[in-house]
């Protein structure tokens, strides 16, 4: 049970350790009032969750809690969500213990695995708790920035090691503010035993919220304060009404130009440009500034912008230092390499104290504009807000110059936690009394709008658990099914299921009008789009049949697909022969079938009374007037029946051997529609919609049982597949496989070896298969045309995408989301590079920018090193041993450690 550090019931509970004074003897600054907090709970061997805005020193507890288990000869693991945030604790810990005390595993990186501290991102963790690694000597893990819970890739990866860890582990859990701690320390006490919420809301540096206008009328610009005397300042406000709002045109300066004529009473107010932005930041003061601006190619256009209008903030000394640290980052890059990466004008705006920061930029660069902007050396930092995730730059001011971001499908405000990430670099303590966080006018966003956005405190940290598939059979190899179950409702998820009523109504309203949409883009002229997709699923489902077997599954998902009117055959009893399916009933124990044979017999079909899959061999239009108790109803369908074109048993048995029709859903009219391919995904698309509707309105009514349902369908689809025997609780040899694959696209990746892609494929070859299930092309451009480097490797490709099609249809037909589909855009690039191509050659050829291309080849290596210890094949797994070596080189080997 958790329970709130500031509560008389905790105080009258303190411990405190001897050794304290010694333990915290090394710290810059004496220790805050959160701080001691949360090491009184500690001492006394609570879980602790700590929750404090950036900067204010949370892992100061951390610290404290390793060097305390360091005293008692217990290990301590740290973990953090992004391998750079690893990196940098990594050094942090060195710093203070010794290399020899300190380990590192990233996956990239395995330093003294075995040391007393050894820091890891939360992945590695959780497959060492899956391997059934023995973490009897393990005191503490610490779980930074926890609130990664939403984030929906790795969210549900801290869940998993929050529950399975074992029950002696202390956790220390590290949060920016969030609204909802107290909940979060509920949960985590729930699951772990006793927790402390330590809560800590002031900020160590006063941050003063500012407003700036460009002002075209008066040609000046005006830096207003947001809050005056607690309340919106009036002056902005007024100011801000008074604007014509009008999108801006930007000059050569890259300052925005007057947008229009002013109306009686309208004034011409502008976004301010960057180059006057910096200018009057330096004039003030204000130095130095991260400028937040939510687009890499803005990032590196303001930086040139700046550099070429003359702006320069070094001195010759901060020069010299500048050349020291690049000289020290980068002597190890080819010439060519850093030619092909904007050398000369990366080094040019070093100079001039100004530089870009993007995930778009190589790793190694990336450090050399930290290191300069920690020293001081650079003074102004154009950055995307992937800069407000654990790295440790505080600046005197942090400037946002929009309040809004383009999501890849449309625009969307900032949240106030993610205002609250990017403010938490302005100030620096020990040398700001504040810090100024200045936001620019914009057309698009009111000043009330902003002022309600710096004011708000609101930052709901959100559960985005759920099974996977790697996640289902590592359940099954090390809990019983029961305990399997019962951890998924320990999950923050279920916790949280029935806490937001009101806010999945307003979703189902949403999801029920983009349905109508769907539907509507799914209706063909040609045909019925429903036919030609039951006769792919169909064909789908026969391949599968004859790999595995019918399951249960299946036969319940082929009964659920008849519609009245449609013709089967059967063997039931005395019936054998066609019948007509005039009804379909859903029970519990599975889809029940009302049917009409041409004897005017009515009868009922179970799933155990059929021995082959059901499938339509034609259909009738039945009567309106629907009453299969009537007996001239009966007589009706049975006549009906009797003259429908469905052949003679000998007929079908001759040209088709398995009694199952011929046609093919490629013979069908609808075929021939040019935007099928369109309308296939609006109806994909919307049994999508169906399936996230139904789910929500379950939540609705039963929300109890939600992750259990869903955990049910995963284990279903891994039965259907071949990769468990969920009756036995048991994986297959293919399922252990799958439990050791822990990627995005884990079962893809899985059938991707089962089927033998990569068999008898050179290294270079078999990198550029790999990639697909790696790469995602993100840009709203229509990708290149892919290239492979054989036949053959393109024949990988197309039987690659032939399995996620026939995977995706199964996840549509369980109503589980879909996994992304394979891309094969980077697979020249990944050939190349294995191959030995030059990464000059590569990054000046193709429409890529350096950092993309060392952190896809990172995933590629990444997934490659699981293959080689995975793959059945012996030579599958050298094949991709040997990608490995000769893909981590140059950029890519000097980002190891980096990113």
């Amino acid at each position: 049970m958790s329970s709130d550090a500031g509560s008389v019931g905790e105080r009258s509970r303190r411990v405190v350790r001897a050794d304290r004074d010694e333990l915290i003897s090394g710290l810059a600054f004496a220790p805050d009032r959160f701080q001691i907090e949360a090491f009184d709970a500690l001492d006394a061997g609570r879980n602790v969750v700590v929750a404090a805005p950036t900067g204010s020193g949370k892992t100061v507890v951390a610290e404290y809690g390793i060097a305390a288990d360091r005293v008692d000869g217990r290990r301590s693991f740290y973990t953090a969500p992004i391998k750079a945030l690893s990196n940098q604790k990594y050094r942090d810990l060195v710093e203070i213990h010794g290399e020899h005390a300190v380990g590192l595993l990233t996956g990239d990186n395995s330093i003294n695995g075995d040391a007393p501290i050894v820091v890891m991102t939360t992945e590695v963790l959780r497959n060492m708790i899956y391997a059934g690694r023995s973490l009897d000597d393990l005191a503490t893990v610490v779980v930074d920035e926890v609130h990664f819970l939403q984030d929906t890739y790795r969210g549900p990866v801290w869940e998993e090691v929050i529950i399975h860890l074992p029950h002696h582990v202390r956790l220390i859990a590290l949060s920016a503010t969030v609204s909802n701690v107290d909940e979060l320390a509920e949960w985590i006490g729930t699951v772990r035993g006793p927790t402390v919420a330590v809560v800590e809301r002031k900020r160590p540096v006063a941050l003063d919220n500012k407003y700036l206008v460009a002002d075209r009328d008066e040609n000046k610009l005006h830096l207003l304060e947001m809050f005056i005397g607690g309340g919106l300042n009036r002056d902005a406000l007024k100011l801000d009404e008074s604007a014509i709002r009008r999108r801006p045109r930007q000059d050569d300066r890259g300052n925005n130009r007057r947008q229009s004529r002013p109306t009686s009473g309208g004034r011409r107010l502008a976004t301010p440009g960057r180059i006057d932005t910096v200018e009057l930041l330096h004039d003030k003061g204000l130095l130095p500034s991260i400028f937040f601006i939510f687009s890499r190619n803005q990032c590196d256009e303001a930086a040139k912008a700046c550099v070429d209008a003359g702006i320069v903030l070094t001195d010759d000394h901060e020069r010299t230092a500048i050349a020291g640290i690049i000289d020290e980052r980068l002597s190890g890059l080819d010439p060519d390499d850093l030619e092909v990466l904007g050398y000369d004008r990366f080094v040019r705006q070093l100079d001039a104290g100004i530089a870009a920061h993007h995930a778009g930029m190589v790793p190694a660069m990336k450090e050399v504009v930290e290191a300069c902007f920690i020293a001081g050396l650079v003074k102004v930092v154009f950055a995307t807000e992937t800069l407000a995730v654990g790295i440790n730059m505080p600046a005197r001011s942090v400037v946002i110059e929009k309040l809004t971001k383009f999501t890849g499908d449309h625009h969307e405000q900032l949240t106030p936690g993610q205002y609250t990430q990017l403010t938490g670099r302005a100030g620096r303590r020990g040398l700001d009394e504040v810090g100024d966080a200045v936001v620019l006018w914009s057309p698009w966003t009111r000043f009330d709008e902003a002022a309600q956005l710096a004011s708000s405190s609101s930052y709901h940290l959100r559960s985005v658990f759920r099974p996977t598939y790697n996640m289902a059979a590592n359940l099954i190899r090390t809990h019983s099914a029961d305990e399997a179950h019962r951890l998924l409702n320990l999950s923050f998820a279920q916790f949280q299921a029935d806490r937001d009523v009101v806010r999945i109504e307003a979703r189902l309203e949403r999801k029920r009008e983009t349905l109508r949409e769907k539907l509507a883009e799914a209706e063909s002229p040609y045909g019925d789009i429903d036919e030609y997709r039951g006769l792919r699923d169909a064909a789908s489902a026969e391949r599968r049949q004859r790999r595995n077997g019918v399951s249960s599954g299946q036969m319940r998902g082929a009964m659920a697909k008849l519609k009245p009117g449609s013709i089967i055959r059967v063997s039931h009893g005395d019936v054998k022969g066609p019948v007509v399916v005039v009804a379909t009933a859903h029970r519990t124990s599975g889809v029940r079938l009302t049917a009409i044979t041409k004897g005017e017999a009515l009868i009922q079909i179970d799933g155990e009374d059929l021995v082959e899959m059901p499938e339509p061999v034609g259909s009738i239009k039945l009567p309106s007037n629907f009453g299969p108790q009537r007996k001239g109803y009966r007589r009706d369908v049975a006549k009906r029946l009797r003259t429908a074109d469905i052949g003679s048993d000998k007929q079908v048995i001759r040209s088709n051997p398995s009694g199952r029709r011929p046609l093919h859903h490629d013979d069908l009219d609808v075929a021939r529609d040019p935007d099928l391919r369109i309308r296939l995904e609006a109806a994909a698309r919307a049994d999508r919609l169906q399936d996230e509707i139904t789910k929500l309105q379950d939540r609705v009514s039963d929300k109890n049982q939600s992750l259990g349902d869903e955990f049910d369908r995963v284990l279903t689809l891994l039965d259907e597949w071949g990769y468990a025997d969920v009756a036995e609780w048991r994986l297959s040899e293919h399922g252990e496989m799958l439990a050791s694959v822990f990627n995005e696209t884990d079962l893809l990746v899985a059938e991707m070896l089962r089927e033998g892609l990569l068999d008898d494929l050179e290294p270079a070859d078999l990198a550029a298969v790999v990639s697909c299930v790696v790469y995602e092309h993100r840009s709203p451009d229509d990708p290149p045309a892919p290239w492979f480097s054989s036949k053959e490797v393109r024949s990988r490709w197309i039987r690659l995408a032939a399995i996620s099609e026939e995977l995706r249809t199964d996840e549509r037909r369980l109503g589980l989301g879909e996994h992304r589909a394979p891309d094969p855009t980077f697979a020249a690039i990944a050939h190349a590079w294995v191959a030995g191509e030059g990464f000059a050659e590569i990054v000046d050829e193709e429409e890529l920018t350096g950092g993309d291309f060392v952190r896809t080849m990172k995933m590629l290596i990444d997934l490659l090193r699981q293959i080689a210890k995975v793959a059945p094949s012996p030579s599958v797994r050298r094949a991709a041993g040997r990608a490995v070596d000769e893909a981590v080189r140059g950029v890519v080997a000097d980002g190891s450690s980096s990113s």
